[in-house]
């Protein structure tokens, strides 16, 4: 009994035991399950997170390596393929700085518009650099892209303005706007800023060399000199030195650059011809054997021999060309350039029999996009061959020319070509709608305005002038000749007088020494009853100048209102020995009134403080 005891406590104790190992498992069980999930889900999210990081890590790696790649290409001057990682770049990274710059740089050295577009994607990424903003107004300017420029010029800062790069910028910007009295201004700030910059010494050397300013040009001319020891500056130093000393008939200095210029590495053909232009001057006989000898060079080159003939074409040897064009081969006059050249040669000697032959034979089919030129040489052959046969010949002559016209496809150089060809051949209609188009282009607006104002003044249509100085004066508002003239013209037409005397003030404190600005304010002194005033001031300027038709005609005025009758004859007399405009007709004759008033009058008024201007220059001061 015992035993069966004690063995049924062993069964109760065992099964005890193994219910509460089976509770204990069915408890367990739960736990490793969670255990085993929290462990999977760590284990996942730490391969997540190493692929990821590793992912980045490879990302990151292959970036900086396109990104070297393209700046190894680009320092190789490999652009093509430069631009081309940077561009696989800017598609992983869109707003990768230096993918941009890469970008920038390599259509900048290849000479693409893109480079525009990059520039402003750089500058709109870092929008209080002012660097960032002058890089995308250098390259607007470079592109004609004049108003993308002026707004770059305008987010820079007005404390960040005051640097010579800002200053050399807004010059530019202003020399494309035709305002180059301000870019005089902004060049002078850039020097005045670094005046050891030798760059910037040039740029304003080179641009004052051509000042009426005596003083100034002389300064400029030994800034020059001194650059032309430079090697970066050698070259231009020299072209611009050649060119002066040539406009001032000094042959001696201009002998001296001419043998350097052609003395350094960096010359061009265009310097042979400043020198060729020098050596007319010179000797006659020694330019016309170096002439001969520069034209088998020229004919070894396309640009270089339409250079050549377009220079001969405008120094009075278009016959020369003409004779040359016989022994030329034909494969030689057929590229674009050249056949221009030609057409213009046979323009100028007026051989229009052989324009037209030129301009209609299958020999000449390489003008390629220079097609609009060709019709409109057609044009002005057929117009001058047959100007006596009445209506046949204008119809064909405008049917052409409207050809030419819609060949240029609103492409402003082309459009300024056609228009200067308009204007050389005295097409007035058709020049006047050509330049109209062409001055609203702003790269191009300053000649196209000067070319109207040329126009209207020749046509005498002062209205249409007044309009055109008005525009002129806005795009270039510190440009005292300008101011002056456009004062004047107020003035006589009675139009904006208030105004008119106001900008007579300006554009003389602008430049008291300029005659066309002080003979306007003594004139517009005169007209507000001042006259002694105005008379003190022409009394300061040089009796040379006085004597200038224009000049003599206010001159007179102011006499004759001060009744110095002799004094009024003398310039009445310089007036009447040129010729001048209608509306200073009219004033001459009020001067002329005035003087037979003051003549027949028994006791003249005469000023109690009479000025007495300088006597008629002689011959060697004329």
């Amino acid at each position: 009994m015992p035993e069966r005891i004690k063995e049924a406590g062993h069964r109760t104790a065992r099964q005890s035991f193994l219910g509460l190992k089976s509770s204990f498992q069915h408890n367990l069980w739960p736990a490793r399950l969670a255990l085993m999930v929290t462990a999977l889900v760590i284990a996942f999210l730490l391969g997540a997170l190493f692929f990821n990081y590793g992912s980045k890590l490879f990302e990151d790696w292959r970036q900086n390596r396109l990104l070297h790649r393209a700046a190894a290409l680009l320092q190789e001057g490999k652009l093509s393929e430069a631009s081309q990682a940077a561009q696989e770049l800017l598609g992983r990274r869109p707003n990768s700085l230096p993918a941009l710059y890469v970008l920038a740089e390599a259509a900048e050295k290849q000479n693409l518009q893109e480079a525009v577009s990059w520039r402003e994607q750089i500058a709109r990424l870092l929008p209080k650099d002012p660097d960032s903003e002058l890089n995308f107004a250098s390259a607007a300017l470079r592109f004609g892209k004049l108003d993308l420029a002026r707004e770059a010029l305008d987010q820079i800062a007005p404390t960040d303005r005051d640097t010579a790069a800002f200053h050399v910028v807004a010059g530019w910007l202003a020399r494309a706007e035709g305002n180059l009295a301000e870019q005089e201004e902004q060049f002078a700030a850039a020097v005045k800023k670094e005046p050891n910059n030798d760059l910037y010494q040039f740029n304003l050397a080179a641009l004052r060399i051509h000042s009426s300013d005596a003083e100034k040009s002389a300064k400029a001319r030994d800034t020059l000199q001194g650059l032309s020891k430079v090697t970066p500056y050698r070259t231009g130093a020299l072209r611009a030195l050649l060119n002066d000393a040539v406009e001032r008939n000094d042959l001696a200095e201009a002998d001296n650059f001419a043998q350097q210029l052609q003395m350094s590495p960096e010359v061009t053909f265009s310097d042979y011809l400043l020198c060729l232009n020098f050596y007319r001057k010179l000797d006659e006989k020694k330019f016309r054997l170096l002439l001969e000898k520069v034209k088998p060079f020229a004919a070894r080159n396309p640009s270089d021999l339409a250079s050549l003939m377009n220079w001969m074409n405008q120094n009075g040897l278009a016959g020369d060309v003409v004779k040359w064009i016989d022994k030329l081969p034909a494969a030689q006059l057929s590229s674009p350039p050249t056949s221009i050249a030609v057409a213009d040669a046979y323009a100028v000697v007026k051989n229009w029999s052989r324009l037209k032959r030129w301009t209609r034979s299958p020999a000449t089919a390489g003008w390629a996009d220079s097609e609009y030129l060709r019709l409109a040489y057609q044009a002005i052959a057929t117009r001058q061959s047959q100007s006596r046969s009445g209506g046949t010949a204008n119809t064909e002559f405008e049917t052409l020319w409207r050809s030419a016209e819609q060949l240029t496809n609103e492409q402003p150089e082309h459009e300024l070509a056609l228009a200067r060809l308009a204007s050389k051949w005295e097409l007035e209609n058709e020049s006047e709608e050509l330049w109209q188009r062409v001055a609203e282009n702003p790269p191009m607006r300053r000649e196209a305005l000067e070319a109207l104002r040329r126009l209207y003044r020749t046509k005498n249509e002062t209205g249409k002038l007044y309009d055109v100085l008005q525009r002129l004066h806005e795009s270039s508002p510190n440009e005292a000749p300008i101011t002056a003239d456009l004062a004047r013209l107020g003035l006589n037409l009675e139009q904006n007088t208030e105004r008119s005397h106001q900008l007579a003030r300006e554009a003389y404190d602008r430049a008291p020494k300029e005659v066309n600005c002080a003979v306007t304010y003594a004139f517009s002194l005169s007209r507000l009853g001042r006259n002694p005033e105005g008379l003190a001031i022409v009394q300061n300027l040089p009796p040379d100048q006085l004597h200038d038709q224009h000049a003599a005609v206010y001159v007179a005025l102011l006499l004759a209102e001060a009744s110095q009758l002799d004094g009024a004859q003398e310039y009445i007399a310089a007036a009447e020995n040129g010729k001048i405009y209608p509306e200073e007709k009219k004033l001459l004759d009020e001067a002329k009134t005035k003087l037979a008033a003051a003549a027949a009058s028994p006791s003249p008024a005469i000023s109690s403080t009479p000025v007495e201007l300088s006597p008629t220059p002689t011959a060697s001061q004329r």
